[in-house]
């Protein structure tokens, strides 16, 4: 009989962790899936080994008993067998007279796993086989593999102002029109999870999920950074000299900003709670900076000039 190396098959240590196994069998699994192999019978046969790996790995009973059995392999060899004096009754699953039932699980596959087709026999001999009277495990009672569908991966762009006041958008997948609804404050590059719209499971397994990637695209006023928003506003000589308000525009709407007298070019006035609302957090924002930008009276009349002129001489 083949001994089978379930640490081999899966690709991990001896010592792995049960999270180290749960991640290489899902890997593994998703890879060698009768749904992207079709037709293909190595691949087949490696997903049930996959299967049967994963099936003893992942149970810590069973792989304690596993494990045992590994260091005593050679004896088994040498002795040439059960037949040969080589007590198997101290790893093998014992009968009780009747047949024996299991259940198993992949975590989080998607469901119950059983053997995907059936299992080894030398799985058989040391889970599914009882001694003394007991009878094999009957292949009817195993629960076919169940596996959660693949994720299916999208983008999708929204405005800055989108993301600003929040949004609801329709898209279609596969002739399906898919409403979302977009929560104020979402970032650029933040994905969405929609549950139950990605590709449909194998053997009645749960739907995969849609991940939406969300692309925010640049706004002409404002630049985004974090919770906060920059802008530019631009005021005239006068105002910024005498101080005074001036309009700016926002996703709130338009507002009189109070500009300090004799305020520079370049200064940049600090707007609070007129940023981006904070993601997941109601009534919270960031803040808006605004950079003043003072411009330059052009096409001066004559008294206009000379009143500039009389300004100059007086600060001498």
């Amino acid at each position: 009989m083949e001994y089978k190396d379930y640490y081999k098959i899966l690709g991990v240590d001896k010592k792995a962790s049960q999270d180290e196994i749960k991640k290489a069998y899902r890997k593994l699994a998703i890879k060698y899936h009768p749904d992207k192999n079709k037709d293909n019978a190595e691949a087949e046969n490696k997903f049930k080994e996959l299967n049967e790996a994963n099936e003893v790995l992942s149970d810590k009973e069973k792989r304690k008993k596993y494990d045992e059995l590994g260091e005593n392999w050679k004896y088994y060899q040498q002795s040439g067998g059960a037949d040969q004096g080589f007590d198997w009754s101290q790893y093998s699953s014992q009968g009780g007279g009747g047949q024996r039932q299991y259940t198993y699980s992949s975590g989080d596959m998607g469901g119950g796993f059983g053997d995907a087709g059936g299992f080894s026999d030398f799985f058989e001999t040391l889970f599914g086989q009882g001694f003394g009277g007991g009878q094999s495990r009957s292949r009817s009672s195993r629960r076919t593999a169940r596996m959660k569908g693949q994720d299916v991966s999208a983008e999708m762009s929204i405005t800055l102002e989108d993301a600003y006041k929040g949004a609801e958008k329709y898209f279609d997948l596969d002739g399906e029109s898919i409403k979302l609804k977009i929560r104020p404050g979402i970032a650029d590059g933040q994905t969405l999870k929609l549950p139950g719209k990605g590709n449909p499971g194998y053997n009645d397994g749960p739907k995969g999920d849609l991940l939406l990637k969300i692309h925010v695209l640049k706004d002409p006023m404002f630049e985004r950074k974090g919770n906060d928003l920059y802008t530019d506003l631009r005021v005239n000589l006068y105002l910024t000299v005498l101080g005074g308000k001036a309009p700016l525009k926002t996703f709130k709407g338009t507002i009189n900003v109070n500009i300090p007298k004799e305020s520079q070019n370049g200064k940049i006035l600090r707007l609070q709670g007129m940023g981006m609302p904070v993601y997941g957090k109601a009534n919270t924002f960031g803040d808006l900076y605004a950079k003043l930008f003072i411009e330059i009276p052009v096409n001066l009349s004559d008294k206009e000039a000379g009143l500039f002129r009389e300004l100059s001489e007086l600060r001498k």
